[in-house]
């Protein structure tokens, strides 16, 4: 990891598409929950449940936070010294060095990994293990094949996670059962996490207790995670061609967006779009998405030039990854409460809005204050 200066041609709308996915998670959502629980009206509850993901089958806003950060993730490839330089050693160690770290981070976030507790660890279980499972065979592909081939490897990995949940019949599980206690996908995180997976406890006689209720899979989803980070890479390298206008590249964006999400939905009826098993529905429509809001945010930043009041969320965006961790990791709720606990009696259930947002505030100075001293953290 080392500090860095922006290089001028980053894109800006990146940053800024990344800083608002991230000041949802780490600055928004908390606050957003709490005001609704404080008022207690129909109007703000409309809102938190836009904040709220789907208990199943189903799309929500709040859905599409995961999926556009592993997007972004896939968008910067082409742009990477790593992309543009090709095949040595010293480029295969960086890859390695950066999926390693994010899965460090991934299991330090949800992992447990710091209770430095060999029973209480859980290996795969972090958007940020996500990402890296994705990148690696993102990268891998952008730096060993052309686009063409890379398309036609998406489509391989969105029909054989569809195949296998479709036809593999194993344990009760599978054979296009696509309820949370028997689809196939949590059959295999089963079998290969056992005691590792999120929630899990070592029972009696060498058995395995899975955490009730916890249905989220990770290993057969690897295939679409590395889909989902694919499509961030062909709209940077669409992004990235020099020789496409800036209007003709904010068009191809919004139609390719459109066609994913059309066929996404389509693709719904049959395999349906859930996203705590990331199908491959989920994730051409969630890809549509952050094709639209690439598009958009593109057009606006980076073609018309317009940044006023955009421009603070570079400060989550270029410190996406400690803006993340902050939250995962540091219980500012403690701190928060240190200095405000005497409030707790006077203002009822608003003390817990002013708690969000006093650790929403602190996230912020923290980031801000390393933005001003251009220290950003890459891995």
């Amino acid at each position: 990891m080392a500090a860095k200066t922006v290089k001028s041609s980053r894109l800006e709308s990146l940053d800024i598409l990344r800083g608002f996915d991230l000041f949802c998670l780490v600055g928004l959502e908390a606050v957003v929950h709490a005001l609704s629980h404080a008022a207690g009206n129909s109007w703000l509850g409309g809102i938190a449940r836009a904040f709220t993901h789907a208990d199943w089958v189903g799309f929500t806003p709040w859905d599409l936070v995961m999926p556009l950060f592993m997007f972004m993730a896939g968008v910067t490839i082409p742009f990477t010294r790593t992309a543009a330089s090709g095949g040595n050693t010293r480029i295969w160690l960086r890859v390695l060095k950066r999926v390693v770290l994010l899965w460090l981070f991934g299991m330090m976030c949800q992992g447990n990994l710091l209770a430095l507790d060999p029973d209480r660890v859980y290996v795969y279980t972090n958007t940020l293990q996500a990402i890296a499972a994705g990148y690696l065979i993102a990268v891998v592909l952008y730096l060993t094949s052309s686009l063409e081939f890379q398309a036609v490897c998406a489509l391989l990995f969105l029909a054989l996670y569809w195949a296998g949940m479709e036809f593999i019949t194993i344990d009760g599980f599978g054979g296009g059962d696509y309820t949370p206690q028997a689809n196939f996908a949590e059959w295999v995180d089963r079998v290969c996490l056992g005691r590792y997976r999120d929630g899990a406890v070592a029972g009696a006689g060498g058995t395995v207790v899975f955490a009730r209720g916890y249905h989220y899979t990770w290993i057969w989803s690897t295939l679409t995670f590395a889909v989902t980070v694919m499509l961030g890479v062909f709209a940077g390298a669409l992004l990235r061609n020099g020789k496409v206008g800036e209007i003709r590249k904010t068009v191809l964006l919004a139609l390719g967006g459109v066609v994913l999400v059309g066929v996404g939905l389509m693709l719904g009826h049959w395999h349906p779009i859930i996203k705590r098993i990331w199908t491959a529905s989920m994730t051409l429509f969630s890809g549509g998405l952050c094709w639209l809001l690439m598009a958009l945010f593109y057009y606006v930043i980076d073609c018309l030039g317009v940044h006023r009041g955009l421009r603070w969320l570079k400060v989550y965006g270029m410190n996406s990854i400690v803006a993340y961790m902050l939250m995962s990791c540091v219980n500012f709720r403690c701190v928060a409460e240190s200095f405000l606990y005497g409030l707790a009696k006077y203002m009822g259930a608003w003390y817990e809005v002013v708690v969000a947002a006093f650790c929403s505030v602190i996230i912020y100075l923290i980031l801000l204050l390393l933005y001003r001293n251009k220290i950003f953290l890459k891995v």
